[in-house]
């Protein structure tokens, strides 16, 4: 285990904050970021490191082991950012996401070119699996963005089942975890009640905060398993297939352009948490179709921006190495 300081733990939390912006928005992965800024395989590998050998320290009472063993103190400040950032901001991206579309997704298409761009070049060694497994994930990744949202039902077991799934989306890069829950129709019911948990414990509402709390619980007991299985798979697959896994994930980051496309045409719409209509099915258009001000000059000047923060992060991080 990594030994750090207050220093960078603190950093580590803010990459936390940055996971937490991408997974509200639905069409962003906070795998993404989580790779960009150099912490995703020690990630996937802390996630691993959840065994039943861990368990069997942590029932000894051997609470230092047990933290050593699973990385804890990287887990925590990651969760605690991660957590701070849906909480508090994720009214500011869903306002944005309404309101300012067309910027919000110049940001992230800029950002997402600059890391297919910054995780394409590790792959150091090309062969025909590694070209098919590109090929393969962008083809996937894209089926995703243009499958139809099904409508929110709001059973336990459904909000279980969609924490288990979104969660395996949401520490991949270039797939959406947010998005997944939109084609699945769990994206109002979760975000409102993240909202509504916000709002309970704001005004001090009691009921509010317990029937928002209680679906969160059960949407998070199904994310948590869904993460530590899913981590034993993606440490397999990067220890046994590093390449061919880069490129997957290089793959599912290319299909995913089409959902931040920054000019969209909406084919339909669907109510929001506070009862407001809010597009539900689009497709990309050029922005010369484009029905409103294309804004091309912002566009291409926060693309730029978008595509700057990861390059800086990279030289960043390789002036840290």
């Amino acid at each position: 285990m990594m030994q750090r300081n207050i220093f960078q733990y603190l950093v580590i939390t803010l990459k936390g904050i940055a996971m937490g912006m991408a997974d509200v928005v639905p069409g962003v992965s906070g795998g993404t970021i989580a790779f960009i800024s150099g912490i995703y395989e020690e990630f996937v590998n802390s996630l691993n490191s959840i065994d039943v050998k861990a368990f069997k320290l942590l029932f000894s009472f051997k609470f230092k082991e047990f933290w050593k063993h699973i990385n804890g103190g990287f887990l925590l400040s990651l969760a605690v950012g991660i957590a701070i950032s849906i909480v508090s901001l994720s009214k500011a991206i869903i306002y944005l996401l309404e309101n300012e579309p067309v910027l919000l997704w110049s940001f992230f298409f800029g950002l997402i070119i600059a890391s297919i761009l910054f995780i394409g070049k590790q792959i150091n060694k090309w062969n025909t699996r590694v070209i098919i497994a590109l090929v393969l994930g962008a083809i996937v990744s894209y089926y995703i963005t243009i499958a139809e949202p099904a409508h929110s039902p709001d059973s336990t077991m459904f909000v279980f089942f969609s924490g288990f799934i979104a969660i395996i989306a949401m520490i991949l890069p270039g797939i959406s975890g947010a998005f997944i829950l939109l084609l699945m129709g769990a994206y109002p019911t979760v975000i409102g009640a993240i909202n509504s948990l916000r709002e309970g414990i704001t005004t001090a509402n009691t009921d509010l905060i317990f029937h928002a709390g209680s679906m969160l619980s059960v949407f998070a007991v199904g994310a948590v398993l869904g993460l530590l299985t899913f981590s034993r798979v993606l440490a397999w697959m990067f220890k046994n297939y590093h390449n061919t896994t880069l490129a997957v994930l290089t793959g599912f980051m290319i299909g995913s352009l089409n959902k931040v496309w920054p000019w969209k045409e909406t084919i339909s719409t669907r109510m929001n948490s506070h009862g407001e209509e809010v597009p539900f099915l689009q497709k990309s258009i050029l922005p010369t179709s484009f029905d409103g001000d294309a804004m091309m000059v912002q566009v291409v000047l926060i693309a730029i921006l978008g595509f700057s923060v990861i390059y800086l992060l990279d030289k960043f991080s390789k002036k840290n190495k």
